[in-house]
């Protein structure tokens, strides 16, 4: 089947949080991290026979879930599963959330890399934790680890976990086995357990692959706690359903725990076949929707040389999430950001979000019909060129 990713269908009116600014008529949101993409057709029909049979009531997981995950990753990553490893769960936010909590005590530390996504800062804190940050290294348009400096941190007794994001959100990289390797080798070495957020492990461009943590040897599946979800993958977001893989028998045991006792394990009948569906049938769209979001950002980088040079554009190696040096502006990315909402109709994400050291940055949605992301480069020339 062929889709057309051209086609636009309007989303205001229908709650969603990325086009809820509603006294913005003409808004144009290249924030929040889902697709303004239909979803595969496969997954739709299923959610629509679903919805036919009327009854809504509280959902037992069944085997062909699980079946749908092992094959899925199998597949795609060379990750072999068990079925008693996998926990599903309602998002792997509220996953961190428990995680965090089961092994940690007020006053202990994690481990991230910033700039990262902003949910682990919240979902730290709120445990009474304090965040540790190996802050990753930019230079020429892309990131790299300061593994000395990783060590340093991970040495510390109080450190008790690192949360790794893989690939990077922001900064749209995908990791190397070798990178990995170190980090790894390094967390064992200090007894830090290594919590993986593969949530955009399907999100890969060609020329790069995705390494899922636990298959690069049986001593760092033993030490790690891993994260995925089809959300990002097949734009299902508002159905929350997650998988966590835990192989270890008492990690799994422990967050199977911490997932009851926060009660997030109780997913919905319609997260069950979106999932299954789309793990099963959803294939040929996602690799027509990555050929799709890869020519949007050859688009965008095109845009920004021809247009706003001043800029800079990381590599994007996966996700759909591209990450833009806004230093020439001199202004910080919250007043970057005020200024395009409020002059433009634009909406981003500001750089300050994702850490102390990327208040100069913005991160823009580019899984969107051409038209619209042609339409937002446009307000977005407009609104800075002057301050060139």
């Amino acid at each position: 089947m062929i889709y057309n990713f051209d086609k636009i269908i309007p989303r205001q009116g229908t709650d969603s949080v990325k086009w809820n600014q509603q006294e913005l008529k003409d808004l144009i949101p290249l924030w929040v991290a889902d697709m303004d993409f239909p979803a595969a057709q496969p997954i739709v029909d299923a959610l629509m026979q679903r919805v036919a049979h009327g009854i809504y009531g509280y959902a037992k997981v069944p085997d062909t879930f699980y079946q749908a995950v092992i094959a899925w990753s199998k597949r795609r990553h060379g990750f072999d599963l068990q079925p008693k490893w996998l926990l599903p769960v309602l998002g792997v936010v509220p996953a961190l959330s428990a995680i965090i909590k089961a092994f940690t005590v007020a006053g202990d530390k994690v481990l991230i890399q910033e700039p990262v996504y902003h949910c682990f800062f919240s979902s730290i804190e709120r445990n009474q934790c304090e965040v540790v940050s190996n802050d990753l290294i930019y230079k020429d348009g892309k990131y790299t680890i300061d593994f000395d400096d990783f060590e340093a941190k991970a040495s510390d007794a109080k450190v008790k976990l690192f949360i790794l994001c893989s690939p990077h959100n922001p900064a749209g990289r995908v990791w190397t086995r070798a990178e990995l390797e170190r980090l790894g080798g390094i967390c064992l070495k200090h007894g830090v357990k290594v919590v993986s957020d593969e949530i955009h492990c399907d999100l890969v461009f060609e020329g790069y692959k995705h390494i899922p943590f636990g298959t690069i040897s049986p001593e760092f599946l033993a030490n790690s706690i891993t994260c995925i979800a089809p959300s990002k993958t097949f734009n299902l977001a508002g159905l929350q359903v997650a998988t966590v893989i835990a192989a270890d028998p008492d990690l799994n045991k422990k967050v199977q725990e911490a997932f009851l006792v926060n009660e997030i394990s109780s997913i919905s009948p319609f997260a069950i076949t979106g999932l299954i569906t789309a793990y099963q049938e959803g294939e040929e769209w996602l690799q027509q929707a990555l050929s799709y979001i890869h020519d949007n950002y050859s688009y965008l980088k095109h845009y920004l040389a021809t247009h706003l040079p001043a800029l800079g554009l990381t590599a994007l190696e996966g996700t759909y999430l591209a990450w833009v040096d806004c230093t020439a502006l001199n202004c910080s990315s919250r007043e970057l950001g005020q200024l395009l909402l409020q002059d433009a109709h634009l909406q981003v994400n500001v750089g300050a979000m994702y850490g102390k050291q990327s208040d100069q940055f913005i991160r823009l949605n580019i899984a969107c019909p051409r038209r619209i992301l042609e339409e937002g480069l446009g307000r977005l020339k407009d609104a800075l060129q002057p301050l060139l």
